[in-house]
């Protein structure tokens, strides 16, 4: 008899969906009203966070986190602050002084609907809430030692030296040529870094060790750039109503882009590559442990939206 290999026994499908469903209803329990939140704020901050996203980050946290022996609940905190940061960090790209988007997971932005004070502020208070949710739902599940790390590599990767600082970089490159480097620097901030974070807390959070964390790291590091990578060939080729944003946005504002630099067929074949060389890092991993990034790797470039 033929031994079974985890990785094709493994139903992604059937994962990712029973994950997004958990982390939906943890994110509506997490933002529960407040007497001292105006309605209007807690009105903007649940508009972009409802269902609707494909919660990325906060699935690769969970999966991480089990990778190393951890389990869902213990994740689930720092999964949910990870998805408030990553909906903080899309309100504030959709705003006119920024990417100008009018859609954002197939609705109108945030600022569309709300003023743009009120979706600057929401944005705001979603980034405070993500670490506060985490630091007190975490309390006493993990060293006070893992908790601070935790903290600070998501503060890192969202301020000046990660998210922050490509969003800056991006903005300065709209109608300039710009170098395949500091396009990797733009993607790799912009957007890289809050997945290559997504994996490290989660690896962190369950327990992993120092060179758990490394490989784990590295992976985030492809998988992220990978994503980007995808995102900007879908700007290019995919349709509206299948993204859920405006699409070609990129083309409009003349934007670095890897399509634009190395062309459509060759980004996807470097996202492809990136694709390869994130699912070696899993290699030294339990593979049934690990399917569920070996397939996450894969969905990246399966993508349409």
């Amino acid at each position: 008899m033929s031994q079974q290999n985890p990785l094709q026994e493994f139903n992604f499908q059937e994962y990712r969906a029973a994950k997004v469903k958990q982390i939906n209803q943890s994110l509506a329990e997490a933002l529960v009203p407040s007497p001292n939140t105006p309605p209007i704020l807690h009105g903007a901050m649940r508009y972009t966070l409802q269902p609707g996203g494909k919660r990325f980050a906060p699935t690769l946290c969970i999966a991480s986190c089990e990778l190393v022996g951890g389990n869902e609940s213990l994740a689930m905190p720092m999964a949910c602050a990870l998805e408030m940061l990553v909906t903080s960090a899309l309100i504030l790209d959709d705003l006119p002084c920024m990417d100008n988007d009018d859609l954002r997971r197939g609705k109108p932005a945030n600022h569309k609907v709300f003023s743009e004070g009120i979706s600057v502020l929401a944005s705001q208070a979603l980034s405070f809430l993500a670490v506060e949710h985490f630091a007190t739902k975490t309390k006493g599940n993990i060293s006070s030692d893992r908790l601070v790390r935790a903290v600070i590599e998501i503060c890192s990767a969202l301020g000046s030296k990660g998210a922050v600082a490509g969003q800056v970089a991006d903005i300065e490159s709209e109608g300039k040529e710009v170098s395949l480097s500091e396009l990797e620097f733009i993607h790799g901030n912009k957007t890289g870094k809050i997945v290559e974070t997504s994996v490290v807390c989660g690896v962190l959070v369950g327990g992993g060790n120092e060179a758990e964390i490394e490989r784990i790291g590295k992976y985030g590091k492809c998988v992220g750039l990978a994503y980007q990578v995808w995102d900007d060939i879908l700007d290019e080729t995919g349709k509206t109503e299948e993204l859920g944003k405006k699409a070609r946005k990129d083309l409009v504002r003349n934007k670095a882009t890897y399509p634009k630099l190395m062309g459509v067929d060759e980004s996807k074949k470097y996202a492809r590559e990136l694709v390869a060389e994130a699912k070696e890092k899993l290699s030294c991993f339990d593979s049934k442990m690990a399917a569920p990034l070996y397939h996450i790797a894969n969905f990246i470039v399966s993508r349409r939206h």
